[in-house]
């Protein structure tokens, strides 16, 4: 495992509410070089799509127990998951249908490759952007912001990141002001799962994630340290 970064700064703060209903999985990372995907991580991405192809051929979601979580978490929140599915869902439905792995930026194709792996959504910040105390809350009346691909994300009653300039983050769809770009030189992954979920597999999410980082987003001669934690 890479060495440590410095004691976790953006550890949320859950609301009292919130706390029976999800746990969290933290990552950070710095310094890291954004651009595309190396051979290395192209490889593990081809992998593992072509391991999960392979595993779940033929299967619909609803029968595949990994998902079981993620749509766990949104039913906590009153979120119907086969209308507004969870990202790692999203992304595993996309490879099973034969649908390339959408190649971003390293940054991004690492997280999304965790979310793969261990079928939990997983949100990417460019941890330089997030100002102040974070906290985890639910989303109020007529909350949104502008998301990465999307014109506006809705928030209301959704557990959302949020710091002292407001929300940022969801287990659904990040924001554009916090995301992660070719000049982010720190990141924070936060991994969303139902309170439900074991703590021992969290925590293994947690280093496979940090280890992931530390392989595909050194700079040159660099080492990428890394720090992580579950709540």
């Amino acid at each position: 495992m890479a060495p440590d970064a410095p004691p976790f700064a953006l550890a949320p703060r859950l609301e009292a509410e919130l706390q029976a209903r999800v746990r969290l999985g933290l990552v950070r990372a710095e310094p890291v070089s954004i651009g595309p995907a190396g051979p290395a991580l192209q490889g593990a991405i081809g992998e593992a799509c072509g391991s999960l192809a392979r595993q779940h051929a033929g299967r619909p979601p609803s029968e595949i127990p990994g998902l079981a979580a993620a749509r766990d978490l949104y039913r906590a929140f009153g979120i119907d998951p086969t209308r507004t599915r969870p990202s790692s869902e999203a992304l595993l439905r996309r490879v099973l249908q034969g649908k390339p792995f959408p190649a971003i930026l390293n940054a991004v194709d690492v997280c999304n490759l965790c979310a793969l792996l261990f079928l939990l959504p997983i949100g990417l910040y460019d941890a330089h952007r997030v100002r102040g105390a974070v906290c985890l809350r639910r989303g109020r009346p007529g909350e949104t912001y502008q998301g990465i691909r999307k014109d506006v994300v809705h928030l209301e009653g959704r557990p959302v990141l949020a710091d002292e300039e407001g929300p940022f983050g969801n287990p659904t769809s990040d924001s554009l002001r916090t995301c992660v770009t070719a000049t982010t030189r720190s990141l924070w992954m936060v991994i969303f799962a139902p309170a439900s979920s074991p703590r021992a597999p969290l925590e293994g999410y947690v280093r496979h994630a940090r280890d992931t980082c530390a392989r595909h987003l050194g700079p040159p001669g660099t080492n990428v340290a890394t720090s992580g934690e579950v709540l």
